[in-house]
């Protein structure tokens, strides 16, 4: 492992800093930054997702921002790609990719590579759209249960994009979720068992946090009221002007922008928007701390600690990141 080129993953929850410490460790070590988040691939989408500033972005490059139209799908296969080419010509400027975000299934698939997953059919997908409208999520959650138990375990009925996809996965291949990516897990254990790599860097695993829950709590609270003090419900109106976008959309769908959407609609009053959305902020938070807590070879620095690049320098430093 020590002969592999070095790479360092900083993950967290929502509103935990990560950006923050990410921009220090740049200032101190040769990294190049790469952004693991689902919303800030779209353009246009800057308020809701918290994106960097423009004067931030020109002094500290991410990579992978900026990089879609809201119209526009991403997977995380397109991010597997997308990431491991960044990585690649980071490492051969004789740099460190330092990956900074919270979208956890991104992080697992640049490791452990992804189930032979179908493509996406909009055919299907409009169906499934069709039937949620008609009967409702909570009974296409049913229907999932039946046909696939573990994803529906593992899914919110308040989920719909993940909910709509594990329903495409089947009807398109005759195959659960699960069983697919059971299947992928055994092929990824058979070439860890030969001794191939899936992701051929040395990684050090960061995860950033408040040590206090509420503190989080408080902090996505206070960045939601933010976002709508500096024109998120505008910047949600800009998109809406758009014929092509619509609620549907993964974009769209994302944190925050589905709830103004449902305000913009009429379906919520401001304050129901508000509250919603921040509790949708908080039940994000949770599941990146559900992923987190299985993760293996992962460093916590708290949040509110304020010597936390001194620290994750020293941790760097054991685990033969930097020479």
């Amino acid at each position: 492992m020590s002969q592999l080129p070095p790479a360092i993953f900083l993950m967290g929850p929502t509103a935990a800093g990560k950006t923050d410490l990410a921009i220090e460790l740049t200032k101190v070590l040769p990294c190049e930054l790469i952004s693991v988040d689902s919303a800030l691939v779209y353009r246009g989408m800057d308020i809701g997702t918290a994106k960097p500033s423009k004067e931030l972005l020109a002094e500290f490059p991410h990579r992978l921002i900026d990089i879609l139209d809201p119209a526009e799908a991403y997977s995380a296969a397109d991010f597997r790609r997308d990431a491991l080419q960044a990585m690649a010509d980071i490492t051969a400027r004789g740099n460190i990719p330092l990956l900074v975000g919270g979208t956890m299934l991104y992080y697992k698939a640049l490791i452990d590579g992804l189930a032979d997953m179908p493509a996406a059919d909009p055919e299907v997908r409009a169906q499934i759209e069709e039937e949620a409208g008609r009967l409702g999520w909570q009974a296409l959650h049913e229907q999932l249960a039946v046909i696939d138990p573990e994803s529906a375990a593992r899914i919110h009925p308040n989920d719909p994009q993940r909910l709509s996809r594990a329903l495409e996965v089947y009807r398109v291949s005759g195959q659960s979720m699960t069983a697919l990516r059971q299947r992928q897990s055994a092929q990824s254990t058979e070439a860890a068992a030969s001794g191939l790599q899936q992701l051929p860097y040395t990684v050090a695993n960061l995860a950033i946090a408040p040590a206090n829950r509420q503190v989080l709590h408080r902090r996505i609270e206070q960045r939601f009221t933010l976002m709508l003090e500096q024109g998120f419900i505008d910047e949600v109106v800009a998109l809406r002007e758009r014929s092509d976008l619509h609620a549907g959309l993964p974009s769209i769908r994302a944190v925050g922008y589905r709830q103004v959407w449902d305000y913009l609609d009429g379906k919520l009053t401001s304050a129901e928007m508000q509250e919603r959305g921040i509790i949708a902020t908080r039940q994000l938070a949770k599941r990146q701390f559900t992923w987190l807590r299985s993760w293996t070879d992962l460093h916590w620095l708290d949040s509110l600690d304020c010597d936390n690049l001194p620290r994750a320098l020293k941790y760097l430093g054991t685990v033969s990141i930097l020479s």
